[in-house]
């Protein structure tokens, strides 16, 4: 099975990436797509974010071997549901969104007996709509396919392949585990970066305009962080409920443990976490995962 017809459903920052990236790296492969919102087709139009963008979602996936649904996880199903009778036998229907145990439920309930293989590309930036879509989002970037149980292997096959065409590294993991594994690895630190800055925002004692002034390092990369889809989040954390708190959980009893450690004088503690959370930074780079440059590599050292 090989995939030559690509529908993209959603024009934001990842569908719109999707259908560069296929430009750039897979030009073999065609590709329609469809936003609901008028203005999104005319930009999507403008940029070339797909070979052919249509004005209804019926011409989008009408001959398509993969549908890609790109919007938020709330939208899954019914986005999913207004296509049921219009797919191609055959076609393989996946999603970008990332937590996969609430979209796979909802594919489910809105396609019976489709093929659907829920993938999640660990890419992105704060940035969102049909303007911010990039060819290289994917590149040496994780993607991970959450197939359900009895999924067809060729299909299987067939998606890992575009995927890692787009220049992602492909990953196969149950779809609970991965919605736990994002948690912490995702979901918390934007979680933690929304309440952060909305506390900075919030008090009383320091202005904002100096909240803004003295922004160092560690609050503007929060900032940045907190500028994310709102839409986007909301949903994900709706959707990804259950592994959200238990990582909530966690965390808060070891940000406990670290008020303890403050308020008592415990360096030795404070250093062996500190110690540990290094290392941590040290892997990520050596994975190829961040930027081992100062600041990140910025030009701005401000």
């Amino acid at each position: 099975m090989s995939i030559e017809r690509v529908a993209i459903i959603g024009l934001g920052l990842l569908g719109g990436s999707i259908g560069l990236a296929v430009r750039e790296h897979a030009p073999g492969i065609t590709t329609t797509g469809y936003d609901r919102d008028e203005g999104v087709r005319r930009v999507a139009r403008e940029r070339g974010l797909a070979a052919a963008v249509c004005d209804t979602a019926a011409e989008a996936v009408r001959e398509a071997d993969l549908v890609i649904l790109c919007v938020p996880v709330g939208a899954m199903e019914a986005a999913a549901a207004e296509l049921a009778d219009l797919l191609p036998d055959g076609a393989i229907i996946s999603d970008v969104g990332s937590s996969k145990q609430s979209v796979t439920e909802a594919l489910a309930r809105a396609l019976p007996g489709k093929t659907i293989i829920p993938a999640h590309p660990v890419a992105g930036t704060e940035e969102s709509g049909p303007e911010a879509g990039f060819a290289s989002l994917f590149t040496n970037r994780w993607c991970i396919l959450t197939p359900p149980e009895g999924t067809d292997e060729e299909a299987l096959a067939a998606l890992s392949d575009f995927w890692a065409k787009l220049g992602a590294m492909v990953e196969v993991m149950d779809a609970e585990h991965h919605d736990l594994v994002l948690a912490v690895t995702s979901h918390i630190p934007h979680l933690i970066a929304f309440t952060i800055v909305g506390t900075a925002s919030d008090l009383e004692d320091v202005t904002r305009s100096e909240v803004i002034k003295y922004s160092a390092g560690g609050f503007r990369d929060f900032t940045r962080i907190a500028a994310s889809d709102p839409v986007m989040w909301r949903d994900v954390f709706l959707n990804n409920k259950s592994a959200v708190l238990e990582m909530l959980g966690r965390f808060t009893e070891d940000l406990t443990a670290l008020q303890r450690a403050i308020r008592s004088g415990d360096g030795d503690a404070l250093h062996d976490l500190f110690s540990r959370t290094r290392a941590i930074r040290r892997e990520v780079i050596k994975e190829g995962q961040d930027d081992g440059r100062p600041d990140f590599g910025r030009e701005d050292h401000g």
